[in-house]
């Protein structure tokens, strides 16, 4: 079913999805139900976002077209590419019903606030194959829009957990035989590089400015840093993050 209209109303963050990538990424994912796809009235061809309208349809969801700026209003201002989708809330995971797995790699992040960062680290997890992302419930940015947009549609893929506590969550992977890692810049951490994860390994990646706190710190099995050899000794999580995922992809495939 498609229309034109004008009463297109605001969508929450939490209900929209914007952008060609993360909207395909949504429908191709499946993991959500989407009511209603709003694209921008164009004279100019649509192809690159033909395969989401198709599977809109496919899913018997409402397209609406509409003029930019009603679908700058809807999606607050956002770099939206002419395409929207409203939809259900983000599916997070529950711990309890986590995936047994022998090879497990699992990202945990400890107080994340920046929704560029957690978009950023969700596509580096899906990238690596992680297990699965653990995330706090308070203090931190959940999955939002701007997360869904900045992990490029990642997020619609890999499985998110939240947690009342990280620090407990570690517990509960260690019982399940997972060595849980935390990186941090401090110099009496290990290189992490000499580290082997080619066992089942989580990675705790801190929030911006305080990194991983004292409690979570003493959880972990171990502290590992990467070197850092120039005048300003710190990594934006999102890329210390993506480090130490594909190191651990490394290891593992060199290990073939």
């Amino acid at each position: 079913m498609s229309k034109r209209g004008g009463r297109s109303r605001p969508a929450s963050d939490h209900n929209v999805v914007y952008g060609r990538k993360p909207v395909f990424e949504l429908f191709r994912a499946g993991r959500r139900q989407v009511s209603r796809v709003i694209v921008q009235v164009s004279r100019e061809p649509r192809s690159e976002m033909e395969d989401s309208l198709s599977m809109a349809r496919n899913a018997r969801a409402t397209i609406e077209e509409v003029d930019r700026r009603r679908l700058d209003t809807l999606t607050n201002g956002a770099n939206h590419q002419g395409i929207a989708a409203e939809t259900g809330a983000y599916p997070y995971c529950a711990l309890e019903d986590r995936p047994a797995n022998r090879r497990a790699l699992w990202l945990l992040l400890d107080h994340v606030l920046d929704p560029q960062n957690l978009g950023s680290l969700l596509r580096s997890a899906d990238t690596a194959g992680a297990t699965g992302v653990i995330i706090p419930q308070s203090r931190a940015v959940g999955v939002t829009a701007a997360v869904v947009r900045a992990s490029a549609g990642a997020s619609e893929h890999v499985r998110v957990y939240r947690t009342s506590n990280i620090s407990k969550a570690i517990r509960t992977l260690q019982d399940d035989g997972i060595a849980v890692y935390g990186l941090d810049a401090r110099e009496t951490a290990e290189i992490y590089t000499h580290v082997d994860f080619t066992v089942p390994v989580g990675l705790v990646v801190g929030g911006e400015g305080d990194g991983i706190g004292r409690l979570v710190r003493e959880t972990c099995d171990g502290i590992v840093r990467l070197p850092l050899g120039g005048k300003v000794q710190s990594l934006n999580a999102a890329v210390a993050g993506a480090v130490a995922l594909f190191e651990v992809v490394r290891q593992r495939y060199a290990e073939k």
